[in-house]
C-alpha cells in the first residue's frame, strides 16, 4: 500500500491552500510546470551537492505535484491535457531528481540506473493500467508519494548524522530500495493488470 491511496485524506489542509491559489489566478498548469521546474532544480542541487536545498526543491515539487491536482478539482477544469501533462512532468521529474542524486556521485551510477529503471517501470505500469481499461493502478509497494517523502526525509538523516554502510551511504541505500521496491511494485502492478484483461 502507498502513501497514493491517502490522497483524500489530507485534502482538508490543503482547501485553504487552493482557495488562496484560486484568488490568486494560479492555474493547475501553473502548478504543474512548477512542479517541473522544482525537479530540475532538485536535480541540478544534488548533482552539486547541496542537500539541504536539494531537499528544499524536493519538498517545492511535492507541494506543487499536490496543488496542481487540487486546483483543476476545485474549478472543476479537469482534462486529459492537463492529466497528461502532469503524468509527462512527473516522470521528467523522477528523472531529474534520481538521476540528480546518482550523477553528482553520492551513489554508484549501477544503483542509480536500478532505481530510474524501477521508478519508471513501476509509474508506467500504473498508467498503462488505464490505457488498456483497467483504470489508474496506484498499488504496491512503493508509490511516487512514499519516494518523495523517503527523499526528503533521508536527505534530512544524511545531513544530520552522514555515516555509511557496507559501503553505501544513505542515499545509496535508499536508491537501492527504490530499485529493488520499484521493480517488484512494477511486477505487482502488472499481475493485478493482466489478471484484469483477457
Amino acid at each position: 500500500m502507498t502513501l497514493d491511496q491517502y490522497r483524500s485524506h489530507v485534502k482538508v489542509y490543503f482547501d485553504p491552500l487552493v482557495a488562496i491559489a484560486i484568488r490568486c489566478r494560479l492555474t493547475p498548469n501553473f502548478f504543474t510546470i512548477a512542479a517541473l521546474i522544482a525537479s530540475a532544480a532538485a536535480g541540478i542541487l544534488f548533482y552539486l551537492r547541496l542537500e539541504l536545498w536539494g531537499v528544499l526543491a524536493v519538498a517545492l515539487n511535492a507541494f506543487c505535484d499536490s496543488m496542481d491536482g487540487a486546483v483543476a478539482r476545485e474549478m472543476k477544469c479537469q482534462s486529459k491535457r492537463g492529466d497528461f501533462l502532469d503524468h509527462a512532468v512527473d516522470r521528467y521529474a523522477d528523472i531529474f531528481i534520481i538521476t540528480g542524486i546518482f550523477a553528482g556521485g553520492m551513489v554508484p551510477w549501477q544503483i542509480g540506473v536500478l532505481a530510474l529503471t524501477g521508478v519508471l517501470m513501476s509509474s508506467y505500469l500504473g498508467t498503462q493500467a488505464q490505457a488498456v481499461g483497467v483504470g489508474r493502478v496506484y498499488g504496491g509497494i512503493l508509490g511516487r508519494a512514499d519516494r518523495l517523502v523517503l527523499i526528503m526525509a533521508v536527505g534530512i538523516i544524511d545531513l544530520i548524522a552522514p555515516m555509511s554502510f557496507y559501503g553505501l551511504y544513505w542515499f545509496g541505500w535508499l536508491l537501492l530500495l527504490f530499485g529493488i521496491f520499484g521493480h517488484i511494485t512494477a511486477f505487482q502492478r502488472f499481475a493485478y493488470v493482466w489478471a484484469k484483461v483477457e
